[in-house]
């Protein structure tokens, strides 16, 4: 049995050569003109032989050299993609390279030179004149190299990681054909990933994988290998067709070839595909993850949809409508819309007024692009102008619940005919109230009440990465069970997995657990807490000066862990759960920063006007007099760092450089996964996200997100001494010692060059691979368990000890350079390719940044008291027992231990113990209580309910007081001795 990579090769090739391909030997291509010329030439004389005659008669016996080398020049100047869509002109005969699928199969000459396209296959193609390097397998259509593969068999010792490593080490990006090719694939039974530029080590490869089990990967292929839809399908000749037709493009800034990911592809074609069956009136959910790209995926969608003609070879749509329900993403769909188009006039986008709107629609414009808002509008001008009877998609991105509500009743009023496709849902169905009907209805609601439902004229595709139930019954598919679920799914899930969104509860961490962590700190001088704990310590929900110390928190949080973030760019935003709350944020916010003299500013955004005691705010006045329309926009700006909002930018906001979220709302379903998924764009130097909620519960946040990925958030139980514990075992696997650490660090925060780091390292994977098979997988979990805690840890503690974060660049280096192991499910190279020299610079920055932000305040050391005595501490039992009986309360031993804390620092205060000599009794507990209140700002962290009840209670207040100064009172006394008598002391 034939194991090697030549063994996938042969049978990638056996399929395309039974699938039409035609197979040619290296020796065909022409290096020089970097074509397969006999193959094209062939290809011209047999499809277009009078353009041959007519340039034979320039060129004589020298029109297949001439002809070659005017096709390679114009493939030089112009790319491969429009010399195959547009031909090429020569000597004023326009000879076509390839011949595309007509939409309408009435023009069957057309047709017929659609079917002699040729395609073909090269093996070990010896592609430079310069080196002997050949690739694995080089894809031809006419002659034209198309696509370059590299096959790597597991079964040898190699993975797809080493494909996309040889692409990246010895695949010269400035060699010619890798210039001209449009996609390079790196393949192996397993898995694919393909980029369209080749850049050296910069190259980056995109997963082309189907996704298993809502994550990254492949399932099992009962048929094959798992891969094999790369060469059954995608490489099939009509498959070809379509994505040089349909799909790729040249961005016109990077000159950068867009090649759709697998899912895209698959789900553009399947609805297009199910639509030529079954015709208007349809519904689509495509339920897809943010960073699916989700705006290409629906641009190409509109264009198929555009000129789609069914199987009477009558056109299916008369108009596309690409609807978006939030204005911040009109002008981005628009954009991305246009892109795409290759015929001037097909992209309507309206963005003036809703009689363009109307006008759009009655001349039947092949895409208008516009938003929900402007189109009820538009309502009376579509009637007026009887557009029944005409035939509409719909793609509306983003599609929630706001789509049952009255703008979509106005949408489908607009469009409809009045006449329900079989199998709609009645209105009545519909119990959430959002289609309610006023009791003095006219005529007009009867005509909305046959609006409701599904059309038969409209079909929609309604796009969102977080369907609601009533989006589920609206567009979803119905299963013979009676539930409801998307046609299409990319998963949130995979979407992390591929890397192309963040996961943004990895560091997720409520209030209670932030509390929790400094609580179990508070005494250990490895760790620093800082000014923001002191303002936690003061913090009670039902007090008036609440704004400004979860205010203080949060700017505190912000300038000492989040500031020095994705290299001292990273932004936060405030979600708050009311406008008045975003007032009074702002207020407080802005004061902060001016007493603090930093340099950032924030921005708040909310609608209407807010009233706070008769005093009108508004978003345009609290921002400097800045239009709703630009908040966005400036919040762009370097000096923005701060976003306040109040039920505005939740979702559909896209900002990369947002790192933290506070959240001081109460959210759940829908809305918790919209939230919090503001957070996870990605952006070069955006190694994690940051949540710190307020107002949730994280099992409530955990099931929010359930229906699209379980996670593991970290909870307030993490002890950070388990990272010492997590480095002792790292450390006994004895393939890194502190010498290794002293040499990296030696190197890593100085100015050497970034290739010092690798002779270190490359010795730790040399003693990692004499480690057994068992302590290889023991080390790598320990290491990653190492770097997430860190991670998380270090985003609400600010350590001390230099090892910790030395140990942690040190290992977050080391990981890929280890090899993968069998447990591994996804290539390292995806999972943890790091650029050291980029690393390196950017936690340079951050500890720089941090320094500049200035030093933590310490916790101050409470005064050494003299302790009490066993006696006492049994009569402070009774007196917690006292307040349990007395006020219903369940303080416990621990809150004993409180109490006596705050004793001792009171028994050791210098001022109270001059009080009580000096003074009388009664005048010594004036003293005693101010300086209690006082510390007993010191109880939140350690016993919350204990401290609520003192500060909330003016009873149990009162009582804590006289039961403490009597404890007090009398230990000081015994410590100096009787009190002098009452005419000493005046």
């Amino acid at each position: 049995m034939d194991t090697t990579e030549k063994a996938i090769e042969t049978l990638i090739e056996d399929h395309l050569l039974a699938s039409g391909y035609v197979k040619r030997a290296p020796a065909d291509f022409v290096p020089a003109l970097q074509l397969d010329l006999g193959l094209l030439v062939g290809f011209i004389k047999a499809t277009q032989p009078q353009e041959w005659k007519k340039l034979e008669v320039q060129y004589g016996a020298d029109t297949m050299r001439k002809v070659g080398e005017r096709v390679s020049t114009e493939i030089g100047k112009h790319g491969v993609l429009q010399v195959l869509r547009k031909g090429v002109r020569d000597r004023g005969v326009t000879v076509r390279i390839a011949f595309f699928q007509p939409s309408s199969s009435k023009n069957e000459q057309h047709l017929a030179l659609y079917g002699q396209n040729v395609f073909s296959v090269v093996r070990q193609l010896r592609y430079s004149a310069k080196s002997g390097d050949e690739l694995d397998l080089t894809l031809f259509l006419n002659g034209v190299p198309l696509a370059t593969a590299e096959l790597k068999n597991p079964l040898t010792g190699q993975t797809v990681e080493d494909a996309m490593v040889q692409y990246r080490k010895d695949r010269n990006p400035k060699e010619e054909l890798f210039r001209r090719t449009l996609v390079h694939f790196a393949v192996d039974p397993d898995l694919v990933y393909m980029t369209t530029r080749l850049a050296g080590e910069a190259t980056t490869f995109l997963p082309f994988n189907r996704g298993v089990n809502h994550g990254a990967g492949n399932p099992v292929n009962p048929q094959g290998l798992k891969t094999a839809y790369l060469w059954e399908h995608v490489w099939q000749p009509a498959s070809w067709l379509d994505l040089l037709q349909n799909f790729l493009y040249v961005e016109e800034d990077s000159q950068a070839v867009l090649f759709p990911r697998y899912h895209q592809l698959t789900v553009v074609r399947d609805l297009i595909g199910d639509a030529r069956t079954q015709g208007a009136g349809q519904s689509y959910l495509i339920e897809h993850s943010a960073g699916s790209g989700k705006s290409n995926s629906i641009a190409w969608l509109a264009h198929g949809l555009s000129s789609l003609h069914g199987p009477d070879d009558v056109k299916i749509f008369d108009s596309v409508l690409v609807i978006t329900d939030r204005r911040i993403l009109d002008r981005q769909l628009r954009e991305t819309v246009q892109q795409f188009q290759q015929v001037r006039g097909v992209v309507e986008a309206i963005d003036q007024n809703a009689a363009q709107l109307a006008t759009a629609l009655s001349e039947g414009r092949p895409i208008i692009v516009t938003t929900l808002q402007k189109f009820p509008f538009a309502l009376e001008k579509l009637r007026e102008q009887g557009l029944a009877g005409k035939r509409f998609a719909v793609i509306v991105d983003e599609a929630h619940s706001s789509q049952t509500g009255e703008s979509t009743k106005a949408l489908k009023s607009a469009l409809g005919t009045g006449q329900a496709a079989e199998g709609s849902t009645p209105a009545a169905e519909d119990s959430d109230g959002s289609e309610a009907i006023e009791p003095d209805a006219t005529d007009r609601i009867q005509q909305d009440i046959e609006a409701r439902g599904r059309q038969a004229n409209i079909s929609y595709f309604a796009f969102t990465a977080t369907p609601k139930a009533k989006t589920l019954r609206l567009f979803g598919r119905q299963n013979p069970d009676g539930s409801f679920e998307a046609h299409s799914l990319y998963p949130m899930r995979q979407a992390i997995e591929e890397k192309f969104i963040m996961d943004v509860l990895a560091n997720y961490t409520t209030f209670k657990v932030y509390f929790a962590l400094h609580k179990r700190l508070e005494d250990d001088p490895v760790y620093e807490t800082r000014a923001a704990i002191r303002a936690l310590r003061a913090y009670a929900d039902l007090h008036d000066h609440a704004f400004r110390k979860k205010a203080e928190i949060m700017l505190d949080h912000f300038q000492h862990h989040t500031q020095a973030k994705i290299g001292g760019k990273a932004k936060a935003m405030l979600v708050t759960s009311s406008r008045l709350h975003a007032v009074k944020y702002k207020q407080v916010f802005d004061a902060l920063i001016k007493e603090r003299s930093l340099t950032f500013k924030t921005l708040v955004a909310f609608s209407g006007t807010v009233d706070d005691n008769g005093l009108e705010y508004t978003e345009y006045g609290m921002n400097g007099d800045l239009p709703e329309t630009r908040t966005a926009e400036e919040f762009k700006k370097p000096e923005y760092r701060i976003l306040i909002a109040a039920n505005k930018f939740q979702t559909g906001f896209s900002q990369s450089l947002l790192h933290t979220m506070y959240v001081d709302k109460l959210l759940s379903g829908v809305a918790a996964v919209q939230t919090l998924s503001r957070l996870n764009r990605t952006y070069p130097g955006k190694d994690d996200t940051m949540v710190l909620d307020f107002a949730n519960d994280t099992e409530d946040i955990k099931r929010s997100f359930a229906p699209y990925y379980e996670t593991t958030i970290l909870s307030g139980d993490t002890d950070p001494n388990h990272l010492y514990d997590l480095l002792t075992r790292l450390e006994d696997a004895h393939i890194y010692d502190q010498d290794t650490l002293g040499a990296f660090s030696a190197v890593f925060y100085s100015d050497a060059k970034v290739t010092k780091l690798h002779p270190i390292l490359d010795q730790v994977k040399q003693e990692f691979t004499q480690l057994t098979t068992e302590e290889q997988v023991n080390f790598k979990s320990r290491l990653r368990d190492y770097l997430r805690l860190y991670a998380f840890l270090s985003q609400v503690l600010t350590f001390k000890d230099p090892h910790l974060e030395v140990s942690y660049s040190f290992l977050k280096l080391l990981l890929p350079k280890l090899p993968k192991l069998k447990n591994d499910t996804l290539p390292k190279d995806l999972l943890e390719r790091v650029d050291m020299e980029s690393y390196r610079v950017q936690r340079r920055d951050e500890e720089a940044i941090k320094l500049e932000a200035g030093e933590p305040f310490k916790p101050a050391t409470p005064g050494e008291g003299q302790g009490l005595t066993e006696d006492e501490k049994a009569q402070l039992s009774k007196i917690i027992h006292a307040l349990n009986d007395r006020f219903g309360t369940e303080f416990t031993a621990e809150d004993r231990v409180t109490i006596q804390q705050v004793m001792d620092s009171l028994v050791a205060d210098a001022a109270l113990v001059e009080s009580v000599r000096v003074n009388t009794e009664d005048n010594a507990r004036l003293v005693h209580d101010e300086l209690l209140e006082e510390k007993f700002q010191d109880v939140i962290t350690r016993s919350f309910n204990l401290y609520k009840r003192f500060v909330d209670d003016e009873k149990f207040n009162r009582h804590v007081k006289e039961a403490v100064f009597g404890l007090v009172y009398a230990q000081i006394l015994k410590g100096q001795g009787e009190p002098p008598a009452p005419d000493a002391r005046r």
